[in-house]
């Protein structure tokens, strides 16, 4: 969700998991995404997880500090996994921004998968 919030992506922004309704993902903690760093919605290892999440996004650099944080919260695998799964993310905003791709582009009729406002404007 931050790489679709920070690259401003209405088609993967707008996406939810049916999964993520109800208390696991709440819109108010989407909307406090952007500022995750000073947001009270994130505990610390959240926080170090989208602190990764910029540098893979921006093309940036984590500095020494950064990486502490994040092997004081994550083991190799795991960042590996999370690295991987950021990097996949930004890669497919690529893509659908160079095929156009818009909500009901593909399986055009439905809503599943949206976030409430984007279900609330197809109506």
């Amino acid at each position: 969700m931050y790489v679709s919030k920070s690259v401003d992506c209405a088609y993967c922004g707008n996406q939810r998991s049916t999964k993520a309704f109800g208390p696991i993902l709440m819109e108010e903690d989407v909307k406090d995404l952007l500022n995750f760093e000073k947001s009270t919605r994130y505990d610390e290892r959240q926080k170090a997880a989208l602190t990764l999440s910029q540098p893979i996004t921006w093309g940036t650099d984590l500095n020494d500090s950064e990486w502490e944080t994040l092997y004081k919260y994550f083991n190799k695998e795991q960042l590996t996994e999370l690295g991987f799964f950021i990097g996949l993310t930004m890669g497919q905003q690529r893509f659908n921004r160079l095929l156009g791709l818009q909500h009901n582009a593909v399986l055009p009729g439905t809503t599943a998968g949206l976030a409430p406002d984007a279900v609330a404007a197809t109506k």
